[in-house]
């Protein structure tokens, strides 16, 4: 077991290229040979026919669960099929072990389309605190890496979120109306209001991306999985976005957050989009 903050420090200052190599590689090997090549047999429903899983969905997270978890001896792997086949595994991120959240194919059903606009998120996390993340499009060849307090990059180039433009009419990335309830609806009804222009996501983890690199001003989401969010959270913050949950609190990875909650490029954005949230959810 690692015992010291000091450790994981070392890892993150000597080791994040082989994260990075893994990624690629779990990309290489197990969704790219996949994609646009799925089989009827490859491509399963969980929780109905919006909630899609394939192969490469299993078999890249069994990849990153053996490779992440040797390279930081005594870490824990939280990955999505993982958890949806036994709900009790999600409890590791309340734990003291270091945390390595994972979304194999974050996009699943744009994957299964054909659509080029999925992700594999990885983010590593210890006491709820994020730590580093990595948000890789492997159709697009495009990877975006965070470390706390060291800023974010996108292929090795700095990303700052950066401010709308006064006036601006305000792009906001709202949950798919395929995933919401009714009362999630509702509040996200308040978007819908002069001088905002919401959508559905794709991707959580390319719109988080979008927000990081000042080409979506926010995002308005009403779930909480920790690998949906964990990874894009960080690389916002990191490129000098703010998050806020319904309650006016930065999100919690730990989860018992108030929702919908969002990501946005500057702090007057977020407080915005939490107001109007606010006055939908009312």
């Amino acid at each position: 077991m690692i015992e010291h903050m000091e450790t994981i420090d070392e890892f993150l200052a000597h080791r994040t290229a082989d994260v990075e190599a893994a990624i690629r590689r779990a990309a290489a090997t197990e969704i790219m040979p996949r994609f646009r090549q799925l089989a009827a047999h490859e491509v399963d429903q969980k929780s109905g026919p919006h909630d899609l899983v394939t192969d490469a969905d299993r078999k890249a997270e069994l990849y990153l669960t053996e490779v992440l978890g040797k390279l930081l001896p005594g870490s824990v792997v939280v990955g999505e099929e993982a958890v949806h086949a036994d709900p009790a595994t999600y409890g590791a991120i309340q734990g003291d072990a270091p945390v390595w959240i994972v979304d194999p194919v974050d996009g699943t059903r744009q994957f299964v389309h054909g659509d080029p606009g999925f992700c594999t998120l990885v983010a590593l996390v210890r006491h709820g605190v994020l730590l580093a993340s990595w948000t890789y499009a492997p159709a697009r060849d495009q990877l975006a890496v965070a470390v706390r307090g060291r800023g974010a990059l996108l292929d090795g180039v700095p990303l700052r979120a950066g401010s709308p433009a006064p006036g601006a009419v305000l792009e906001v990335a709202t949950s798919h109306p395929d995933y919401t309830t009714d009362d999630q609806k509702h509040a996200l009804l308040g978007l819908r209001t002069d001088g905002v222009a919401p959508r559905p996501c794709g991707s959580a983890g390319l719109e988080y991306l979008a927000v990081a690199r000042g080409k979506l001003d926010a995002t308005a989401f009403s779930w909480e999985a920790a690998w949906d969010h964990a990874a894009g959270i960080l690389l916002v913050e990191e490129a000098g976005g703010v998050h806020l949950t319904l309650s006016g609190e930065p999100f919690r990875t730990t989860g018992g957050n108030t929702l919908p909650f969002t990501a946005a490029r500057d702090a007057a954005t977020a407080r915005r989009v939490v107001e109007l949230l606010s006055q939908g959810d009312a």
